[in-house]
């Protein structure tokens, strides 16, 4: 070991294949008999899919995923894709198999997850994912994999009251994980792909065990580089165990996961010209040159790396007319993210002599920097660039001036550059109660509604800049930093409670209900280069209010809500140290849901027309404003609300099911406009313009999927089409809409041969006839789209007795 870094790079091992061992031991689980579990013939299993397009007896709009729409998805695409038919959804990543959090972006109904905005509630089995930005947050794949995905529910307007996320401006996703089966079995699946996609998979149901517990233990393995030009290592282990059981009156339910990724980032394109240029690059390298300014831009040095591991178990229980439930649960977030800045940051006054910086052992913790430094002779002293040199570079950013450019410089002029690493860890621990009590009070049954979520939290930060030992080879690194900048602590806790009423007469039931949200934000200095801060989040008594009519026509409901939501301050906000909080006001928005749902006999329809503000948009302004240049961005300044979103449009699902074809339909329309704040000169500053539409947001979408069933052979084809977004506040960008298609193919054969139950065969085409597209916005850019992208997967079932 030579105690150097090793700039990210990470080979791939045993563990990208499935290895005979792990065959064999798929076998030796079902020989290894298991205290309490009964023997069991091999089954048959049904068919019959229930046709779900959503939830009844809801005030609200929602949506529920179906096993078609995960099937239109390779097992090694993250889980975030099979919402992305849904009505109202729109889910865009930028790598093929959703490897990159970076280029991940989600919107409904104006509302969004990206780089720049957290507006949207993401729970797993209704527990909360905590936030899914990208530092320090997860998105719903870190915590739940292919292999145990039941399915995802939508709220595209509103959540339920009781939903615990501190996010939610506008809707939720409720990813829920699979139960156990009631039969012991084992799963091994095994997935090639394109760009070196390889997956393997292994699921063990242990039947009833223990007096009639059921659990399954699930690993998975998977790997692949990235679409653009070969150059990223993206590697992804996850482990999972869940386990339910009745103990007495109460049901049991318990979920464990681990989650180890390393993921090589997209850039985003800022000009439709870049676009036009070139559709099928981001601008990232795949070869080392030696040139810093260039180098910058080497993929394997935009690096995400995260572990996450989280779990929760809950109880839920009857008494009389009552049904209580708790949970408790645990999420712990560690993470590195990676850059290659062009220069050495100057943080020691050398006098001239040869620059610290490059000497291993030495760290700096915080204070302020000097300069930058691009080029050093043999000696290490800093050189500077001839003078009246004019630089050649051109690319990237425009190109860059004489400093960073070697011909500017004496011959033998040695270029140094930075590995940059943000590291982010989070642990944080909550519980949950719920009560529900219905009560029939003659012509009127009644339904109590209560219930307190807590939520504790610690959060940690830092930055060190690391030397890349010689700028020639590669991006080899002392591992001992020569700069920490800053590490921080963001400690912070949430309290929800709810309380709702609900009454049914006859066909109608009217509900109302009130919600409180109550959070307290720390910011604790380690090195003491800024003072602690302290910023608290308190909703007003939030309401809400619903009504469902059942129609003399069967299978009809009609349905109509409105809802207050809020969303608690962001710990980003702390992360400006000298930035002026008072008189903030946490961001609010209010949701309005129209609409009717029909469903009989294989036929499943539901339409909304939804009315939503979003109001106190918080947002930066630097202290020197308009009036002078914005030296100190991210120090000095002042936040503030200014303006919001407003929402309007209608969203239409169909799903129908005659015989073996199974046809489903989703037409989503949406006009989103941004709020100013009044005042010109700010909006100017802010670069909103009022009445233009958001951005990221598409005018509309239409998906269709027809899939197909006959024996053991299914097959379907999915197309869905994107409307127009703009990519910048001032919508000179447009984006016009495209359209992708799905296309899946498969064999499922069931029989008994020994242990061997069944074999499947699984072909999947994602955006089959290779149309070119930008996907995610973000930050006045956007991600090019993934290209034709397939996969194929042999899965076998092994049965035990």
């Amino acid at each position: 070991m030579s105690g150097v870094g090793d700039g990210g790079q990470r080979s791939r091992g045993w563990h990208a294949h499935i290895q005979p061992q792990t065959v064999a031991f798929c076998y030796a689980l079902l020989t290894v008999p298991i205290a309490g579990a009964p023997e069991h013939e091999p089954e048959e299993p049904a068919f019959e899919e229930v046709v779900v397009v959503a939830k009844r007896e809801v005030a609200f709009a929602n949506a529920e995923s179906t096993a078609a729409m995960q099937r239109q998805q390779s097992p090694l695409t993250s889980v975030l894709a099979t919402a992305d038919n849904l009505p109202g959804v729109s889910i865009q990543e930028g790598d093929a198999f959703g490897f990159d959090d970076w280029s991940t972006t989600i919107s409904m109904r104006g509302f969004q997850i990206s780089l720049d905005e957290q507006q949207l509630g993401m729970t797993i089995d209704g527990m909360p994912n905590g936030n899914s930005n990208y530092g320090g947050g997860a998105k719903a794949g870190r915590y739940v994999d292919s292999t145990n995905l039941a399915g995802v529910a939508v709220s595209q307007g509103t959540a339920d009251i009781a939903s615990r996320s501190t996010e939610a401006l506008g809707g939720t996703l409720d990813f829920r994980t699979s139960d156990p089966l009631d039969t012991r079995q084992v799963t091994a699946a095994l997935t090639r792909a394109s760009f070196d996609g390889a997956r393997w998979s292994v699921r063990f149901d242990t039947g009833p065990v223990f007096g009639g517990a059921l659990a399954w233990l699930s690993a998975s393995r998977q790997t692949a580089t990235d679409w653009v030009n070969q150059s990223a290592d993206n590697e992804r282990t996850h482990v999972a165990a869940k386990l339910t059981a009745t103990m007495g009156m109460a049901d049991l339910t318990a979920y464990l996961s681990w989650d180890d990724v390393h993921e090589d980032n997209y850039q985003r394109l800022f000009s439709a010209a870049d676009y036009a240029a070139d559709p099928r690059w981001d601008r990232l390298t795949a070869d080392w040159t030696g040139m810093p300014h260039l180098d910058q831009l080497y993929r394997p040095g935009w690096s995400t790396l995260r572990e996450n591991a989280f779990s929760y178990v809950k109880l839920e229980g009857s008494f009389g007319e009552a049904t209580l439930s708790g949970g408790v649960y645990y999420h712990r977030n560690d993470g590195r993210g990676d850059w290659l800045p062009p220069y050495l940051v100057d943080v020691v006054d050398d006098g001239g002599g040869p620059e610290s910086e490059r000497l291993a052992g030495r760290v700096v913790n915080g204070g302020a920097f000097l300069g930058r430094t691009y080029f050093v002779d043999a000696r290490g002293v800093r050189l500077l660039p001839f003078p009246g040199c004019r630089s050649s570079i051109t690319f990237p950013y425009g190109g860059s001036g004489p400093e960073a450019d070697a011909a500017c410089h004496e011959p033998g002029a040695l270029a140094v550059q930075s590995y940059r690493h943000t590291h982010y860890h989070k642990g944080r621990a909550g519980f949950a109660v719920d009560l529900d009590w219905r009560a029939d009070l003659g012509p009127v049954e009644s339904r109590l509604r209560g219930g307190l979520w807590h939520e504790g939290y610690k959060r940690d930060e830092s930055r060190d800049w690391h030397a890349i030992l010689d700028t020639r080879i590669g991006f080899a690194f002392d591992p001992t930093p020569y700069w920490r900048q800053y590490a921080r602590r963001y400690p912070a806790w949430t309290t929800k409670w709810y309380l709702e009423e609900s009454v049914t007469v006859g066909p109608l039931r009217l509900g109302a209900g009130i919600k409180r949200l109550r959070q307290r934000l720390e910011r604790n200095d380690a090195q003491g280069d800024v003072p602690d801060a302290v910023i608290d989040s308190n909703s007003p008594v939030l309401l809400s209010a619903g009504l469902v009519l059942d129609t003399p026509v069967p299978g009809l409901e009609l349905f109509g809500g409105v809802a207050e939501n809020h969303r608690a301050y962001s710990d980003l906000l702390l992360e400006r140290p000298r930035s002026d909080l008072a008189g903030l006001d946490p961001e609010s928005a209010r949701n309005v849901d129209v609409g009717l749902r029909f469903g009989r006999e294989g036929l499943a329809v539901a339409a909304t027309w939804y009315d939503t503000a979003f109001r106190n948009r918080v947002a930066f302004v630097d202290t020197e404003g308009v009036a002078g240049p914005n030296f100190l961005i991210g120090t000095d300044g002042a936040f503030l609300n200014a303006g919001g979103v407003e929402s309007r449009g209608v969203e239409l699902s169909a799903q129908l099911r005659v015989a073996e074809v199974e046809l489903y339909l989703a037409y989503t329309r949406n006009d989103s406009r941004q709020l100013g704040t009044g005042r010109d000169r700010l909006d100017a500053e802010l670069g909103v313009v009022p009445g233009n539409r958001v951005v990221g947001v598409p005018a509309s979408m239409l998906a269709v999927a027809l899939d197909w069933r006959r024996g053991p052979v299914r097959a379907g084809i999915s197309h869905k089409v994107t409307g127009a977004r703009f990519v910048d506040f001032g919508n000179s960008w447009r984006l016009e809409r495209y359209g992708t298609a799905d296309l899946h193919v498969g064999v499922d054969w069931r029989f008994s041969f020994g242990r061997l139950a069944g074999l499947q065969l699984q072909g999947v085409v994602n955006n089959l006839f290779d149309e070119e597209h930008l996907g995610g916005v973000a930050g006045q850019g956007a991600w090019i789209g993934p290209p034709r992208t397939a996969s194929l997967t042999v899965v076998a079932e092994f049965r035990g007795r």
